[in-house]
């Protein structure tokens, strides 16, 4: 073994190098990126993509930056960065688990020096960001799948109406694993319907309008939010949406709007509403069927903040747990 000379000072260590693996959300046009993302790249020594069409390379042109097609291993690129070099490697929204592997293995390896490893995210998904992935992914089901191609409105009608049962009962029994799922469902015949409907020749619109239409709607709607209206009390919201909606509608009677397909409790109890909500003396039919009977005692119930088909569905369920106690006691 060598001993150095007397008098030789010992060797200074390289600096680490560094190495960045820099994603971008699809979800966010391209060239959007972080100010450290921007900062990160103009000052690498070097940018690499394996990716020769990637979405961000002519913004990154256009900003100066020069970027090589090159997919290196993880060897490859931890010899990039010695002597304090610093590398930059654009990887996709999913990052990039080949290389990330590779880094890791030698990393644990112990027979190289690492370099200071950085994910560094240049943009983020905003909130509903993935309500984009769901539009294309049924524009492509629409296309391509022999089923939903032909689906119409009209034969999704009742799909509309089973799934919004299902998300009810979910809230009813309290399940959230069941009330993300169910609530997905029912966004599900939203866009679904909004696809068909682009088809139409005569009137087509899109799911772009339909939350366009209900934006403008809820902004309309509050204005003790978005305008200069004041409302201190649940009651004081619920007097401004009767007033703009009856602006809106221009309505010349209180049942209008009121679907009468719904169920009879509920519909029962809306009329009651409507009526009670417009101080008018409407007495309610007499007769001797029980229709009439149960017509009173749901509009009782709605004038008494109880919810006539909640609250029989309950009970419904209290007398089907008791029917599956009888039938575990049978024999």
């Amino acid at each position: 073994m060598n001993a150095e000379a007397p008098g030789t000072p010992p060797a200074t260590p390289a600096a680490p190098g560094r190495i960045v693996l820099l994603t971008a959300s699809h979800r966010v046009a391209p060239g959007l990126l972080s100010w450290p993302a921007w900062q990160t790249l103009h000052a690498a020594d070097q940018v690499l993509t394996a990716d020769p069409d990637h979405p961000q390379l002519p913004y990154l042109r256009e900003a100066g930056v020069r970027v090589e097609h090159a997919a290196p291993s993880a060897d490859e690129l931890v010899a990039a960065s010695t002597g304090g070099r610093s590398v930059v490697v654009l990887v996709g929204g999913e990052g990039d688990s080949r290389l990330t592997d590779g880094l890791a293995r030698l990393g644990g390896s112990g027979r190289v020096a690492m370099p200071d490893l950085e994910l560094l995210p240049g943009s983020y998904d905003l909130p509903g960001a993935r309500l984009l992935d769901l539009v294309q992914v049924m524009d492509r089901i629409r296309r391509e799948c022999p089923w939903t191609s032909q689906r119409t409105h009209k034969s999704l009608a009742k799909y509309a109406i089973e799934e919004a049962y299902e998300l009810v009962e979910a809230i009813e029994d309290g399940d959230r694993t069941e009330l993300r799922e169910e609530l997905g469902d029912v966004l599900l015949q939203v866009v679904f319907h909004a696809r068909i409907a682009e088809e139409d020749p005569e009137e087509p619109f899109a799911i772009d309008d339909v939350a366009g239409g209900l934006v403008e709607k809820l902004i309309h709607r509050h204005p003790h939010v978005f305008g200069d209206e004041t409302a201190e009390t649940p009651e004081d919201v619920h007097a401004h949406w009767l007033r703009t909606k009856a602006i809106e509608k221009q309505r010349t009677s209180v049942t209008e709007g009121v679907p009468l397909g719904q169920p009879g409790l509920a519909l029962a109890a809306k009329l009651g509403s409507r009526v009670r909500t417009a101080r008018l003396d409407v007495p309610l039919p007499t007769g001797d069927t029980i229709g009439y009977e149960l017509l009173a005692l749901a509009v009782r119930a709605e004038a008494n903040g109880t919810d006539p088909e909640a609250a029989l569905r309950a009970a419904a369920r209290v007398y089907r747990d008791a029917i599956v106690a009888a039938e575990g006691g049978v024999g």
